[in-house]
Protein backbone atom coordinates (compact mmCIF):
# COMPACT_ATOMS: atom_id res chain seq x y z
CA UNK A 1 0.00 0.00 0.00
CA UNK A 2 1.51 3.28 -1.23
CA UNK A 3 0.09 6.86 0.77
CA UNK A 4 1.36 9.96 -1.23
CA UNK A 5 1.15 12.92 0.05
CA UNK A 6 -2.26 12.46 2.22
CA UNK A 7 -3.73 15.45 4.12
CA UNK A 8 -7.03 15.41 6.25
CA UNK A 9 -8.52 18.08 8.02
CA UNK A 10 -11.83 18.52 10.65
CA UNK A 11 -13.20 21.68 10.31
CA UNK A 12 -10.30 24.12 11.12
CA UNK A 13 -7.81 21.12 12.54
CA UNK A 14 -5.41 19.61 10.49
CA UNK A 15 -5.15 15.99 11.44
CA UNK A 16 -3.14 14.71 8.83
CA UNK A 17 -0.42 16.24 6.48
CA UNK A 18 1.91 15.12 4.12
CA UNK A 19 2.20 11.66 4.85
CA UNK A 20 3.69 9.39 2.41
CA UNK A 21 4.17 6.11 3.20
CA UNK A 22 4.83 2.51 1.91
CA UNK A 23 3.96 -0.82 3.23
CA UNK A 24 5.20 -3.65 2.37
CA UNK A 25 3.47 -6.69 1.99
CA UNK A 26 3.52 -9.31 5.11
CA UNK A 27 4.92 -7.27 7.58
CA UNK A 28 3.41 -5.62 10.63
CA UNK A 29 3.50 -1.81 11.32
CA UNK A 30 2.54 0.25 14.81
CA UNK A 31 1.77 3.13 14.10
CA UNK A 32 2.47 5.20 16.89
CA UNK A 33 1.65 8.60 19.22
CA UNK A 34 -0.17 10.15 21.79
CA UNK A 35 -4.04 10.97 21.49
CA UNK A 36 -5.05 13.43 19.00
CA UNK A 37 -2.03 12.55 16.73
CA UNK A 38 -3.53 11.41 13.73
CA UNK A 39 -2.92 7.69 14.16
CA UNK A 40 -6.52 6.82 14.33
CA UNK A 41 -7.98 9.23 11.36
CA UNK A 42 -4.77 7.53 9.24
CA UNK A 43 -6.00 3.85 9.66
CA UNK A 44 -9.56 5.10 8.39
CA UNK A 45 -8.01 6.77 5.39
CA UNK A 46 -6.44 3.26 4.50
CA UNK A 47 -10.32 1.62 4.74
CA UNK A 48 -12.09 4.42 3.13
CA UNK A 49 -13.69 5.17 6.12
CA UNK A 50 -12.64 8.93 5.86
CA UNK A 51 -11.52 10.68 2.40
CA UNK A 52 -8.11 12.36 2.03
CA UNK A 53 -8.81 16.44 0.75
CA UNK A 54 -5.44 15.51 -0.87
CA UNK A 55 -3.10 13.20 -2.04
CA UNK A 56 -3.88 9.58 -3.24
CA UNK A 57 -3.79 5.88 -1.43
CA UNK A 58 -3.25 3.24 -3.76
CA UNK A 59 -2.59 -0.83 -3.91
CA UNK A 60 -1.78 -3.09 -6.84
CA UNK A 61 -1.96 -0.10 -8.96
CA UNK A 62 -5.79 0.47 -7.73
CA UNK A 63 -6.16 3.97 -6.69
CA UNK A 64 -9.07 4.33 -4.08
CA UNK A 65 -12.25 6.10 -4.61
CA UNK A 66 -15.59 6.62 -4.27
CA UNK A 67 -16.57 4.31 -6.85
CA UNK A 68 -14.19 1.41 -5.97
CA UNK A 69 -14.40 2.01 -2.40
CA UNK A 70 -16.37 -1.42 -1.65
CA UNK A 71 -14.33 -3.59 -3.94
CA UNK A 72 -11.12 -1.83 -1.65
CA UNK A 73 -13.11 -2.52 1.61
CA UNK A 74 -13.20 -6.25 0.92
CA UNK A 75 -9.46 -6.65 0.95
CA UNK A 76 -8.94 -5.23 4.61
CA UNK A 77 -10.30 -6.88 8.07
CA UNK A 78 -10.80 -4.13 10.61
CA UNK A 79 -10.81 -4.07 14.58
CA UNK A 80 -11.70 -1.47 16.78
CA UNK A 81 -12.13 -0.94 20.31
CA UNK A 82 -14.08 -3.41 22.62
CA UNK A 83 -14.52 -5.35 19.00
CA UNK A 84 -17.45 -2.71 17.22
CA UNK A 85 -20.03 -6.14 17.53
CA UNK A 86 -23.28 -5.65 16.27
CA UNK A 87 -25.31 -6.03 19.96
CA UNK A 88 -28.67 -7.85 18.30
CA UNK A 89 -26.82 -10.31 16.32
CA UNK A 90 -25.17 -13.42 18.09
CA UNK A 91 -21.34 -14.05 17.82
CA UNK A 92 -21.99 -16.48 15.17
CA UNK A 93 -24.16 -13.71 13.09
CA UNK A 94 -21.40 -11.11 13.65
CA UNK A 95 -18.54 -13.32 12.32
CA UNK A 96 -20.49 -14.58 9.28
CA UNK A 97 -22.85 -11.49 8.45
CA UNK A 98 -20.68 -9.87 5.10
CA UNK A 99 -20.32 -14.18 4.01
CA UNK A 100 -24.22 -14.43 3.87
CA UNK A 101 -24.68 -11.00 2.22
CA UNK A 102 -22.25 -12.15 -0.58
CA UNK A 103 -24.01 -15.34 -0.68
CA UNK A 104 -21.27 -17.57 0.01
CA UNK A 105 -22.03 -21.42 0.19
CA UNK A 106 -23.40 -22.12 3.76
CA UNK A 107 -21.14 -25.65 3.98
CA UNK A 108 -18.09 -23.14 3.14
CA UNK A 109 -19.65 -20.57 5.74
CA UNK A 110 -19.37 -23.22 8.38
CA UNK A 111 -16.09 -24.42 7.28
CA UNK A 112 -14.73 -21.34 8.19
CA UNK A 113 -15.99 -20.87 11.46
CA UNK A 114 -14.71 -23.74 12.45
CA UNK A 115 -11.36 -22.93 11.27
CA UNK A 116 -11.60 -19.79 12.71
CA UNK A 117 -12.93 -20.61 16.12
CA UNK A 118 -9.94 -22.67 16.67
CA UNK A 119 -7.09 -20.35 15.92
CA UNK A 120 -9.35 -17.76 18.41
CA UNK A 121 -9.73 -20.14 20.72
CA UNK A 122 -13.14 -20.12 21.12
CA UNK A 123 -15.65 -22.74 20.98
CA UNK A 124 -19.30 -23.23 18.80
CA UNK A 125 -21.58 -22.62 22.28
CA UNK A 126 -19.84 -19.15 23.24
CA UNK A 127 -20.65 -18.28 19.61
CA UNK A 128 -24.44 -18.59 19.66
CA UNK A 129 -23.99 -15.67 22.91
CA UNK A 130 -24.64 -12.22 22.63
CA UNK A 131 -21.90 -9.85 22.75
CA UNK A 132 -23.50 -8.68 26.05
CA UNK A 133 -23.14 -12.21 27.19
CA UNK A 134 -19.26 -12.30 26.16
CA UNK A 135 -16.59 -11.32 28.35
CA UNK A 136 -13.82 -8.56 26.99
CA UNK A 137 -11.38 -10.84 26.00
CA UNK A 138 -14.11 -13.02 23.96
CA UNK A 139 -15.71 -10.14 22.36
CA UNK A 140 -12.34 -9.01 20.90
CA UNK A 141 -11.72 -12.49 19.80
CA UNK A 142 -15.23 -12.76 17.92
CA UNK A 143 -14.40 -9.25 16.06
CA UNK A 144 -10.79 -10.69 15.16
CA UNK A 145 -12.78 -14.03 13.56
CA UNK A 146 -15.31 -11.47 11.79
CA UNK A 147 -12.34 -9.49 10.21
CA UNK A 148 -10.74 -12.94 9.37
CA UNK A 149 -13.98 -14.37 7.41
CA UNK A 150 -13.41 -13.31 3.99
CA UNK A 151 -9.31 -13.78 4.56
CA UNK A 152 -8.37 -10.32 4.08
CA UNK A 153 -4.59 -9.30 2.81
CA UNK A 154 -4.44 -6.58 5.49
CA UNK A 155 -5.33 -6.33 9.07
CA UNK A 156 -6.43 -3.29 10.35
CA UNK A 157 -5.99 -2.76 14.23
CA UNK A 158 -7.61 0.47 16.31
CA UNK A 159 -5.98 0.07 19.87
CA UNK A 160 -7.72 -3.19 20.22
CA UNK A 161 -6.32 -4.19 23.86
CA UNK A 162 -6.36 -0.92 25.47
CA UNK A 163 -10.00 -1.48 27.02
CA UNK A 164 -9.43 -5.08 28.65
CA UNK A 165 -7.76 -6.07 32.14
CA UNK A 166 -3.89 -7.00 32.06
CA UNK A 167 -4.14 -10.81 32.16
CA UNK A 168 -6.44 -11.11 29.12
CA UNK A 169 -4.43 -8.55 27.16
CA UNK A 170 -1.08 -10.59 27.67
CA UNK A 171 -2.80 -13.68 26.45
CA UNK A 172 -4.39 -11.95 23.87
CA UNK A 173 -0.48 -10.72 22.70
CA UNK A 174 0.41 -13.97 22.28
CA UNK A 175 -2.07 -15.44 20.76
CA UNK A 176 -2.18 -12.62 18.39
CA UNK A 177 1.60 -12.34 17.59
CA UNK A 178 1.38 -15.96 16.63
CA UNK A 179 -1.65 -14.99 14.45
CA UNK A 180 0.17 -12.58 12.20
CA UNK A 181 3.34 -15.02 12.30
CA UNK A 182 1.21 -17.88 10.84
CA UNK A 183 -1.49 -16.06 8.51
CA UNK A 184 1.11 -14.16 6.74
CA UNK A 185 -0.72 -10.86 6.65
CA UNK A 186 0.00 -7.10 6.50
CA UNK A 187 -0.87 -5.68 9.66
CA UNK A 188 -1.44 -2.40 10.82
CA UNK A 189 -1.60 -2.11 14.61
CA UNK A 190 -2.80 1.44 16.10
CA UNK A 191 -1.57 2.23 19.05
CA UNK A 192 -0.23 4.68 21.97
CA UNK A 193 2.03 1.92 23.62
CA UNK A 194 5.77 1.60 23.01
CA UNK A 195 5.54 -1.70 24.84
CA UNK A 196 2.76 -2.97 22.58
CA UNK A 197 4.52 -1.69 19.65
CA UNK A 198 7.50 -3.16 19.74
CA UNK A 199 6.40 -6.60 20.74
CA UNK A 200 4.00 -6.72 17.23
CA UNK A 201 5.79 -4.48 15.13
CA UNK A 202 8.91 -5.35 12.16
CA UNK A 203 8.38 -1.37 11.94
CA UNK A 204 7.63 1.33 13.97
CA UNK A 205 5.75 4.53 12.76
CA UNK A 206 5.83 7.29 15.34
CA UNK A 207 3.04 10.22 14.59
CA UNK A 208 3.20 13.72 15.83
CA UNK A 209 0.94 16.17 14.49
CA UNK A 210 -0.26 14.50 11.98
CA UNK A 211 3.24 13.92 10.37
CA UNK A 212 5.15 10.73 10.38
CA UNK A 213 7.66 12.08 13.18
CA UNK A 214 10.24 8.83 12.82
CA UNK A 215 10.17 5.28 11.53
CA UNK A 216 12.32 2.44 11.32
CA UNK A 217 12.58 -0.42 13.75
CA UNK A 218 11.15 -0.87 17.49
CA UNK A 219 14.81 -0.70 17.96
CA UNK A 220 15.85 2.42 16.60
CA UNK A 221 13.79 3.86 17.82
CA UNK A 222 14.29 3.02 21.04
CA UNK A 223 17.88 4.00 20.88
CA UNK A 224 18.35 6.16 18.41
CA UNK A 225 15.14 8.79 18.45
CA UNK A 226 15.73 11.13 15.43
CA UNK A 227 14.11 14.40 16.74
CA UNK A 228 13.43 16.16 20.52
CA UNK A 229 9.85 14.58 20.78
CA UNK A 230 10.96 11.32 20.01
CA UNK A 231 13.35 11.32 23.06
CA UNK A 232 10.81 13.19 25.18
CA UNK A 233 8.22 10.46 23.89
CA UNK A 234 10.06 7.29 24.38
CA UNK A 235 11.72 8.36 27.74
CA UNK A 236 8.15 9.40 28.69
CA UNK A 237 7.07 5.20 27.84
CA UNK A 238 10.42 3.63 28.78
CA UNK A 239 9.44 5.32 32.47
CA UNK A 240 6.25 4.46 32.78
CA UNK A 241 7.53 0.97 32.05
CA UNK A 242 10.17 0.98 34.97
CA UNK A 243 7.45 2.12 37.42
CA UNK A 244 5.64 -0.67 36.67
Amino acid sequence: MILNDVWKSFGQRQVVQAIDLHLQRGKTYALIGPSGCGKTTLLKLMIGLTWPDRGTISLDGMTLNRENVRQWRMRFGYVIQQGGLFPHLTAWKNVTLMAEVLKRPPDKIRQRVAELAQLADMNEETLTRYPIQLSGGQRQRVSLMRALMLDPEFLLFDEPLSALDPMIRAELRQQLKHMFATLHKTVVWVTHDLYEARYFADEIILIHGGRVEQRGSPEELIRNPATPFAQEFVSAQLSLVEKA
